[in-house]
């Protein structure tokens, strides 16, 4: 290993590039399943639809996507950062849905019934409660985008996905194994740190409910 330890600063480079990418477009698409999800809970058929549509665009090549984007957006960033957000919105919309879904219905009317108007509700009463599962999305989000963003660098998008490629077409496995375990390195603790939180927020829940 000699490689890496003479290139610490370009990994942390490509390690905020590659944070910048998830962070951008996972923040991007919890914004919009969040107004989508949200307002499709209560519609079943509605919801069935927008999770088909972005299960459609969830299995369409992340090299085919980042390619249909680069006339729009060109190369670099942006179309990254919008294929991987798109990515993003069917496991974010679905985890939204089913955790509002999920909120009994005495719970609800007794909100109403104490007088809460529609955006209170949602804010105080069924925002918290859906929580858990606003959380496992967006881990399964995260990790998911973590592996995808390494195919924009094709896109000179940056990221670990540089160095990785780097390694393949100069035939130098060190370089292939640094991005490579960086990259698993991030995932796995992006991960760690979210189910963490899934977990605490399904025991307070179930303390409130007790």
């Amino acid at each position: 290993m000699k490689w890496v330890p003479k290139n610490f600063g370009r990994l942390a480079e490509a390690l905020l590039e590659h944070l910048y990418l998830v962070l951008s477009s996972v923040g991007i698409a919890l914004v919009i399943s969040l107004i989508v999800g949200i307002w499709a809970a209560r519609r079943p058929r509605t919801f069935g639809a927008i999770v088909i549509v972005t299960g459609v665009l969830f299995a369409v090549p992340s090299l085919a996507l980042f390619a249909l984007l680069i006339p729009v957006l060109g190369i670099g960033a942006a179309p990254a950062i919008t294929g991987l957000a798109a990515y993003s919105l069917m496991i974010l919309i679905r985890n939204i849905g089913l955790g509002f879904q999920a909120i009994p219905r005495d719970v609800l009317d007794a909100a109403n019934g104490m007088g809460y108007g529609t955006p209170r509700r949602i804010w105080e009463i069924e925002l918290p409660l859906a929580m858990p599962f606003v959380v496992g999305g967006i881990r399964i989000a995260i990790v998911t985008v973590i592996g995808i963003a390494t195919v924009a660098a094709y896109i000179n998008a940056g990221g670990l996905g540089v160095i990785i490629f780097e390694g393949i077409d100069q035939r130098f496995p060190e370089k292939i194994l640094a991005g490579g375990l960086l990259t698993s390195a991030l995932a796995l603790f992006a991960d760690y740190l979210f189910a963490s939180l899934e977990k605490y927020l399904r025991r307070r829940n179930g303390r409130q409910a007790a």
